[in-house]
């Protein structure tokens, strides 16, 4: 008798603890409902809408940064693109239309995505600039800007090339338009000191690339560096210089794994690092706060991702990253 009710006592005791267990797991501090926060934080749905063309792997880090931010928070992340600004404004217009909650967006043609930037600002959509619109992000009611300022990136490049002893340099644009890169190139001059032109690229085909860049190593041999504005594309101007016979030395902006290993070998001198991925796992986490806990992520000041170097005597602490598509 004594056992069978010490038996009912035992499951009496650990029914009520239970209850308590979730009753307390329920609540916050506040006395808010956390398990109902964190239904409603999954119901919030985010566009990432950036002007990468086809087969950019720099826009793979930024689209693996957003969706690995998405699946900490547990919340759904769209990745959509287009190089076109018309095209580009058109999928902000669709996102606001179809109800997110946020919109990440780069504007490497600001003066293209204005009207459909501000529409959604003034639908009440919270949206962040990355990469492209540093300059015009205030004006158009983003939140922030997450990226590295073009200037100062460029400038120092511009320093760094000067002391690497360049006299004549190439730098390789390969997105016609894109305000972004063309500020890059006219920052590395103002501060290179030696010769410098602009070369563009179809940066779609990287075969064209190396084509392209090629052709002006064997009508230039006075060319002694070609500096390019993407990771990918350094890698078909090391093509270049081998298949033209030239003796320029490769510099860029942006990482691979292949652009590690060819910095390793001093068959690149340099890479800058504006972690695109972060750009990415940021823009989305800045939303996710504001949309949670009302804060907002720098201030209404820009977020800088960048500007790093990355050469042979830090590369091989990088190489692990990038490898894994995060660098």
């Amino acid at each position: 008798m004594k056992t069978t009710t010490s038996k009912k006592r035992l499951l009496q005791l650990a029914g009520t603890a239970a209850i308590v267990g979730s009753l307390l797991a329920a609540c916050s501090g506040t006395g808010k409902d956390e398990d109902a926060t964190k239904d409603n934080a999954k119901d919030l749905k985010y566009a990432v809408i950036t002007h990468s063309g086809p087969g950019d792997a720099f826009w793979d880090r930024v689209k693996s940064g957003a969706e690995k931010a998405g699946g900490d928070y547990g919340v759904e992340v769209k990745y959509s693109a287009d190089p076109d600004p018309a095209n580009q404004s058109q999928l902000i217009d669709t996102a606001v239309a179809d109800g997110y909650d946020g919109i990440v967006v780069s504007m490497a043609n600001p003066d293209g995505l204005e009207d459909a930037v501000k529409k959604a600002t003034a639908a009440g959509v919270p949206v962040v600039t990355i990469n492209s619109g540093v300059d015009r992000f205030k004006e158009f009611g983003a939140i922030t800007h997450i990226g590295q300022t073009e200037t100062i990136a460029g400038e120092a490049v511009g320093e760094r090339l000067k002391a690497e002893g360049a006299k004549n340099a190439i730098c390789v644009i390969q997105e016609a338009g894109n305000v972004g890169l063309e500020e890059r190139c006219k920052a590395v001059a103002a501060t290179f000191g030696g010769k410098i032109s602009n070369l563009q690229v179809d940066g779609t085909d990287d075969s064209a690339v190396q084509a392209t860049i090629t052709s002006k190593l064997q009508t230039d041999k006075s060319i002694d560096t070609v500096l390019t504005l993407g990771g990918q594309y350094a890698i078909d101007a090391v093509g270049s210089v081998e298949e033209s016979g030239s003796s320029a030395k490769v510099a860029t902006f942006d990482l691979s794994e292949d652009v590690i290993k060819n910095i390793q070998s001093d068959k690149i001198l340099f890479a800058v690092d504006q972690q695109p991925y972060v750009q990415g796992f940021l823009g989305i986490t800045t939303l996710y706060l504001k949309d949670i806990n009302g804060n907002d992520v720098g201030g209404g000041q820009p977020v800088n991702s960048g500007p790093a170097f990355i050469t042979k005597d830090n590369a091989d602490a990088v190489l692990k990253f990038a490898a894994n598509g995060t660098r």
